[in-house]
């Protein structure tokens, strides 16, 4: 989690094979592991707030949540 700005998934709702918000991410918060996407915790804070994630995700599965 990170200190400023908690990004939250479930995977388990990715449709399969979508990995659009690892590729859009300017600042990489995005990782694949087996096949399934996850926030990069001690990225999180990297985020800029651009909210391209959010423009891409089908099903709208992405929350993020500013600390301040």
């Amino acid at each position: 989690m990170g200190l400023f700005i908690t990004v939250h998934l479930d995977n388990t709702k990715c449709p399969s094979g979508c990995k659009k918000c690892v590729t859009i991410c300017p600042v990489d918060i995005f990782q694949m592991k087996s096949g399934k996407v996850f926030s990069d915790e001690m990225a999180e804070d990297e985020c800029t707030l651009c909210d391209l994630c959010l423009e891409v995700c089908p099903i709208d599965n992405i929350e993020i949540q500013k600390h301040y």
